[in-house]
């Protein structure tokens, strides 16, 4: 997900390749200019009678965790209370189906690495109003069965001093709190994991100490696999202030109004383009309904769709004119193709076997029932 969404429609298609999960690996001396004038500071680690020179010019010090709302799974933390650890910073938010897919990996890490030398730090930052919530994202941490430290950055404090645009956002920082390398998005596990192993070989060379540092590269039983070029629809927004907020009803947003939709019977269903029908608050981040009764209609292009809501509400799922069957029934799909809403989280609706184009229909029971996003895999 990305913050600037005015831009990314206009960028080449190489950083939207980025956002929608490719997760090209940059290595930071590529992303980080060195310091103006500054001179050449080596540093020394000794391994066995060989002395390692690392030039750490190239680098820069990693910005501190400002402004920490909340902690779990840990007391209170600075990055230089961890000084002398390798230190994995995660920027993620827990509604966000790419964050949720790196999860695996640094679940993993974590159990592979900790007693080695790496510290994960889970940064929280909000991209809705409801993910600023603690027990929404204690709930969200429990469920998801991370182990290592998050802290909540529901003031952006911290993302701003990291001048970061995305979720997920991996950073990896060495033993003297230097920026080594970091990856924007999915993917490039094991170039991740390569670059951990290297940072806790180099953190034991400088201690002079012998490590033995596992050599293999994770591959976690509950990880998805997802084809990305296969993914033809764009994650889409509800809320009028997204850029990618793509209604296909003529009466369009219409900012804090109630607008009533409709779809009419032989209307044409425009790929990557919602369609409403019922009475609909437009909110910024989301709508909301306020008759008994509405509808969601979407001609996508996936294996797999998401939707971030909450609120109260049942929703009914069909598609392609018929009821999803259990091969293709979502996560959080009833047998009778029923979903209840009993939190602000992300929602599986569909998991197919193979990607394909389908058309998805919503029908939606109770008053208040808000919906944010559609996201695809």
């Amino acid at each position: 997900m990305n913050t600037d969404n005015l831009s990314a429609l206009v960028v080449g298609i190489g950083v939207v390749a980025l956002i929608a999960g490719f997760g090209v690996y940059f290595n930071s001396p590529e992303l980080n200019k060195a310091v103006s004038g500054q001179q050449e500071n080596f540093k020394h680690a000794n391994i066995g009678n060989a002395t390692l020179q690392i030039d750490k010019s190239q680098f820069r010090l990693a910005p501190e965790l400002a402004k920490i709302s909340g902690y779990i799974n840990t007391n209170p933390i600075t990055l230089a209370d961890l000084k002398g650890k390798v230190v994995l910073v995660d920027f993620w938010t827990y509604s966000c189906i790419n964050c949720i897919r790196t999860i695996p990996y640094l679940n993993a890490w974590h159990e592979k690495y900790a007693d080695k030398g790496l510290v994960i730090v889970g940064v929280h930052t909000p991209e809705f109003e409801f993910e600023k919530d603690y027990n929404n994202v204690k709930a969200a941490v429990e469920k998801f069965e991370i182990k290592y430290p998050v802290v909540l950055d529901n003031d952006k404090e911290t993302w701003n001093a990291y001048e970061n645009r995305y979720w997920p956002h991996k950073y990896l920082i060495d033993n003297e709190g230097y920026i080594r390398s970091d990856h924007i998005g999915e993917g490039g596990y094991a170039e991740t994991e390569k670059v951990i192993q290297s940072l806790l070989s180099e953190r034991a060379a400088y201690m002079g100490v012998n490590a033995t540092i596992d050599k293999s590269i994770s591959n976690p039983e509950n990880a998805q696999s997802v084809d990305f070029g296969q993914i033809y629809t764009p994650e889409l927004y509800f809320g009028y202030q997204f850029a990618r907020a793509q209604l296909g009803n003529p009466e369009g947003f219409k900012p804090d109004q109630i607008v009533t939709y409709t779809i009419p019977e032989k209307a044409t269903i425009a790929p990557n383009r919602i369609y409403l029908d019922g009475d609909w608050r437009n909110n910024a981040d989301h709508m909301e309904l306020q008759s008994g009764e509405g509808r969601i209609v979407l001609s996508y292009s996936a294996k797999a769709v998401n939707i971030v809501a909450g609120g109260k509400g049942d929703l009914y799922i069909s598609e392609d004119r018929s009821n999803l069957t259990g091969s293709s029934r979502g996560l959080d799909v009833s047998e009778k193709g029923a979903v209840s809403i009993d939190g602000q989280k992300l929602y599986n609706l569909v998991m197919h076997e193979q990607y394909g184009k389908h058309q998805l229909v919503i029908d939606v029971t109770g008053k208040e029932f808000q919906v944010y996003t559609f996201t695809f895999g």
